[in-house]
């Protein structure tokens, strides 16, 4: 213990730091747990923890035996503030097309934006039903699950929802929808999206979700809930969206009404 730490902390900054000061680069493998021992003065098991802990927080990931420093050791920025406009979503920050806003913020970080996308007509669970006022006991909703990828690194897990009175049949069942993705198809077919909600909570993978996005079992994911209507107010998609926190900055502003 130091300073009333456990001593395992103190070797983590220290990794950390080096990492975040380029001594240990991006996709580099680490020393080996025993030659840090021997440089920090301390044991391969407190090196041990160490290694677990920045496995954790995302600076670091496991191939076979080995640690490696991640190649997203910058958070991709999710800036709701600009994502949703048409600009945003059909040009990359290069002004090359953009297949949507994730494929533009993983552009800024200058890395390749994935995405492996099954499309299916579903029931949908109860509290979507209700929201798109669909029934919940037949196949009313098109279904677009995406696992997400940034250079290959699995960075989310992402399941939208349309009803099927506006999906089924169009250019939305296509796993590729083309530049803008979904938002512009759906504004080009008349349910132009003029209002977001959006709701956010922390807590623990699933066993699932720990596999798909390769995570440590003590991570943390935002679970975000993603209600887009029409300007009439008709919900005409909602996602939920799984995302671990260590790679992902969430950014949200609004303008604050005079009271003069």
């Amino acid at each position: 213990m130091t300073a009333n730490r456990p001593a395992f902390r103190a070797v983590a900054d220290q990794i950390r730091e080096g990492i975040e000061a380029g001594a240990f680069t991006p996709g580099a493998k680490l020393p080996s747990d025993t030659a840090l021992a021997e440089q920090y003065g301390t044991s391969r098991a407190t090196v041990g923890n160490a290694f677990r802990a920045l496995l954790s927080e995302g600076y670091l990931i496991r191939k076979g035996r080995s640690y490696l420093v991640s190649p997203l050791i910058r958070k991709i920025l999710r800036d709701a503030n600009v994502r949703y406009s048409k600009p945003n979503r059909e040009a990359a920050p290069d002004g090359a097309p953009s297949r949507g806003a994730f494929a533009s913020e993983v552009k800024a970080l200058g890395m390749r934006a994935g995405s492996d996308v099954t499309v299916d007509r579903v029931v949908p669970p109860a509290h979507i039903a209700e929201i798109l006022n669909v029934s919940a006991e037949e196949a009313s909703v098109l279904s677009r699950a995406r696992r997400m990828t940034a250079d290959d690194i699995p960075v989310q897990l992402a399941t939208s929802y349309v009803p099927g009175e506006i999906a089924f049949d169009s250019a939305l069942e296509n796993v590729d929808t083309g530049a803008g993705g979904m938002i512009s198809r759906l504004a080009e077919m008349g349910y132009a999206q003029a209002e977001v909600t959006e709701e956010i909570n922390v807590r623990t993978p699933t066993e699932a979700e720990i596999e798909e996005l390769q995570l440590a079992e003590d991570a943390r994911v935002y679970e975000l809930l993603h209600i887009a209507r029409t300007a009439e107010g008709r919900a005409v998609e909602v996602a939920v969206h799984v995302m671990p926190t260590h790679q992902w900055t969430l950014r949200y502003g609004w303008n604050i009404e005079s009271t003069k």
